[in-house]
């Protein structure tokens, strides 16, 4: 159960409210003497390490086989935590469009509850390539909208737009391994 991938996913667990607070708070910081801009250059930076040990939990767990039924489970867990704690902090701090988020959450929480109940029913659902390019767009407008810069908005409508796709591409997968297993 605790081998690197897990131990790499419980980072990204821990790091999500560190981040969210920090989005939520940057006023703690400007107290301290730091431009406010700051405290979104640390939340970001923080983003940025958690995304990296996004890729390198799977990146491991693939080459040195420790690809586990927790793991399954703990790093599309993980990840929601992150995308989520920066989605909410920023919907919360006005940074970002609280529907944009909203069809997120929803799509999410639907995808790891089927998910779920892949692991459970012995189904293996890969993430396909819309699923990942959707992350790496979730992950693009987080940090433009984390960072307060241009295009911040468009990008989280362009991830929105993806997330939607490949929700449903998911949604058809998952249904076409359940009636192969019948």
């Amino acid at each position: 159960m605790f081998n690197i991938p897990n131990i790499l996913a419980l980072i990204r667990l821990l790091i999500a409210p560190v981040m969210f607070w920090i989005i939520l708070n940057p006023q703690l910081f400007t107290e301290a003497g730091w431009h406010v801009s700051w405290s979104y250059y640390f939340a970001a930076l923080l983003f940025v390490i958690a995304s990296a040990t996004d890729f390198f939990d799977g990146y491991v767990a693939r080459e040195l086989g420790q690809i586990t039924i927790v793991g399954k489970i703990l790093d599309p867990l993980a990840d929601k935590m992150l995308t989520l704690a920066a989605f909410l902090g920023l919907m919360m701090s006005g940074a970002a469009s609280a529907w944009a988020i909203y069809i997120i959450i929803v799509r999410e929480l639907f995808i790891t509850g089927l998910r779920t109940l892949s692991v459970s029913e012995g189904i293996d659902v890969s993430a396909s390539m819309t699923g990942k390019v959707k992350t790496v767009m979730q992950m693009i407008a987080i940090g433009f909208l984390l960072m307060h810069w241009p295009l911040g908005e468009a990008l989280l409508w362009v991830a929105v737009a993806l997330t939607v796709y490949s929700g449903v591409e998911y949604l058809i997968g998952f249904s076409k391994a359940y009636k192969g297993k019948l």
